[in-house]
């Protein structure tokens, strides 16, 4: 209703706003549009990682230089273990199967989903080289809610990343600030921590999947001299891997390769560049 539609945008006038009024389908597909956007950015990125894995390049470096291009833009570019959450999961999908209702082929759109099916799947393959198997495998998780600053457990990576690993046969445990009395219901067989310290506590390794403020400052050499072996995988990049190698984990992060020692004592460095000179200049 134009009329309508005039009256709501006068009460936005204080703040200056550029108002878009539109029709219904085209409103609402701006929406659908926009979140797809940003879950794909966020896709691209973690496919990016996963090239930067084997061809030995660094995705944070990756990222930061693209980022720099105002085309392209610094935000979503970060590489992880995959989006969650209410809004770009069920809008990607949605879309997606309206394309296909409507006779298109949202081929993009599908490809998006798969790559963050893929990124959450990578959290359980680094794993799974880094210890052999999985079966009776202590892994601790730090962070369940799909983003900081919350308890929601909507789609979040955590969680499915859980399931995988209980369906190996590991015995899990979990820390978050906030959402474990929410995921003690979900999240049956998984025992709950009361830090960061006590998850760590026997673990074979430690995951960190929610990039909390706490988990950025953790006492390293308190977290590995509670462990039983020393390896961190770090499913939002949070830490530096020549820290964690100097504080003696086996560090697996996203799209960085894999520094440090491993559990019985050796070096471990698993990134094998492909004729990558030292430097590049642009």
């Amino acid at each position: 209703d134009p009329a309508a539609a005039e009256k709501v945008a006068e009460l936005y006038s204080p703040l200056r706003p550029t108002v878009v009024i539109t029709d219904l389908r085209t409103a609402e597909m701006v929406k659908y549009a926009s979140n797809a956007f940003l879950a794909t950015k966020i896709s691209f990125i973690n496919e990016i990682a996963s090239i930067c894995e084997k061809m030995g390049a660094d995705v944070k470096q990756v990222a930061r230089g693209m980022g720099l291009d105002a085309r392209i833009g610094a935000a979503f570019l970060d590489a992880g273990a995959g989006f969650g959450g209410s809004c770009f999961p069920k809008d990607v999908q949605a879309l997606a199967h309206m394309a296909a209702l409507s006779g298109c082929h949202p081929q993009l759109l599908r490809a998006v989903l798969e790559i963050n099916r893929d990124a959450r799947r990578s959290i359980v393959l680094k794993l799974r080289a880094a210890l052999g198997q999985l079966e009776e495998a202590k892994i601790s998780i730090l962070g369940l809610a799909f983003k900081p600053n919350t308890d929601d457990l909507r789609e979040a990576v955590a969680i499915e990343i859980i399931h995988l690993l209980q369906g190996e046969g590991a015995r899990v445990t979990a820390y978050d600030p906030a959402a474990m009395e929410k995921a003690s219901d979900t999240l049956p067989g998984v025992t709950m921590a009361q830090d960061a310290y006590e998850a760590a506590t026997g673990a074979d390794a430690l995951v960190l999947l929610t990039e909390w403020n706490e988990f950025k400052q953790l006492d390293l050499g308190r977290l590995k001299s509670l462990m039983a072996k020393p390896i961190f995988v770090d499913g939002r990049n949070v830490y530096d891997p020549s820290a964690m190698s100097a504080a003696g984990f086996t560090y697996l992060s996203v799209g960085r390769g894999a520094v440090g020692v491993d559990p019985n004592g050796h070096a471990a460095d698993v990134t094998e560049p492909v004729d990558a000179p030292a430097a590049t200049h642009a």
